[in-house]
């Protein structure tokens, strides 16, 4: 495809997201990457190491915003910074691709929602669980009608993975920051919305946030489901392991997944048929997510099946309910900030691990 044809982008936020991004986009023909933005020296360093030589590198996201050339920007900030760029996006024209939540209150969500939902303006929040291949391929072993009805949907992820004071700030306490995935697929299964909860936290080494939360409740069309996660699963275990699964139960029959962050396995036991799979992974799912948001750009149109800014918001406004439940409900401590320290030592020196951060000079 000729250089011209090409869409050109920018990114703004070059931490670990940011260089997701990059990577995944220049593996892609549609894509040039014209700017790479961040006001940490360090990172547009890093990032001069990867990017193509005709990417330029600034710490002035007015200067991207700017270029009539830019069509599509990408926001891999944090969540302080995603209202006054989307707000941006609507000034100058630019579809945006962002990560969640887009905003680090939930009242400028939903204002967000309301000024993007009147402009013309294509926008898509990063949920990779909607585009894993495997949650697409139970959704659609659900409507063939294999397992009856579907009846109760249980999402698990626990890892140890971020601890507490590593990453999570703007985007809120852990299971709003993360956990809103969970909160967003669970929603997703059951295309319907929230009626009832009931949520249990713990404050694990006596951190003033919870790291692990179990919510169970309703939906509105009598589905009923339960989400856990944490990153408290095994911090300092000599080999570090995680616990995921996605648990889809109908009236006839059952659907199920896990995975090791390398394979994923789906096991379909239907009413006609017994099914197991077993492909890659694919983590962030960004490849479909580039690939998807750059043909709706081609269109004009965005691709039905993208994300949309109204799944992340109400997605983060039932993790903000979710864990304001729990709060309610006692909020137990168990360990102590010593073993949290050691936590955060060992995960500084570790090479391989969940969730590990890019480390400073």
């Amino acid at each position: 495809m000729p250089l011209c044809n090409k869409i050109k982008a920018g990114i703004i936020g070059f931490g670990r997201m940011g260089e997701m991004y990059l990577k995944q986009m220049m593996l892609d023909e549609r894509w040039d990457i014209a700017y790479i933005c961040d006001i940490d020296s360090e990172a547009l360093s890093i990032a001069g190491q990867l990017a193509p030589d005709t990417t330029r590198l600034v710490s002035d996201n007015q200067i991207l915003f700017e270029d009539p050339d830019i069509r599509v920007v990408v926001l891999a900030t944090l969540a302080d910074s995603r209202k006054e760029h989307l707000l941006k996006a609507i000034r100058y024209a630019k579809h945006i691709i962002t990560e969640k939540p887009v905003a680090s209150a939930i009242e400028d969500e939903w204002d967000l929602l309301h000024r993007l939902e009147k402009s013309p303006v294509m926008v898509t929040v990063n949920l990779p669980l909607r585009n894993a291949w495997y949650h697409n391929t139970i959704k659609e072993f659900i409507r063939s009608g294999e397992i009856g009805d579907l009846a109760i949907v249980r999402v698990c992820h626990m890892t140890p993975g971020l601890a507490p004071g590593e990453g999570h700030w703007a985007e809120g306490p852990l299971f709003h920051d993360c956990g809103m995935h969970y909160v967003d697929i669970a929603r997703w299964y059951a295309e319907s919305e929230f009626k009832t909860w009931h949520a249990q936290g713990i404050r694990m080494w006596n951190y003033v946030d919870p790291w692990w939360l179990q919510c169970h409740g309703t939906f509105e069309n009598g589905i009923v489901f339960d989400i856990t996660q944490g990153h408290v699963y095994g911090q300092l275990a000599k080999d570090l392991t995680h616990n995921g699964y996605t648990d889809i139960i109908g009236t006839k029959g059952i659907a199920r997944m896990t995975h090791d962050f390398v394979t994923a396995t789906v096991e379909l036991h239907g009413v006609t048929q017994t099914r197991r799979i077993e492909e890659p992974f694919g983590d962030k799912n960004l490849d479909i997510l580039c690939r998807l948001f750059a043909q709706s750009v081609e269109k004009g149109v965005m691709d039905p099946s993208l994300p949309k800014v109204k799944d992340a918001v109400i997605a983060s406004e039932y993790a903000w309910k979710f864990l304001e439940n729990a709060i309610k409900n006692d909020l137990p401590s168990r360990g102590t900030l010593k073993t949290l320290q050691a936590i955060r030592e060992r995960r500084n020196t570790q090479r391989i691990g969940y969730g590990l951060l890019r480390k400073k000079k």
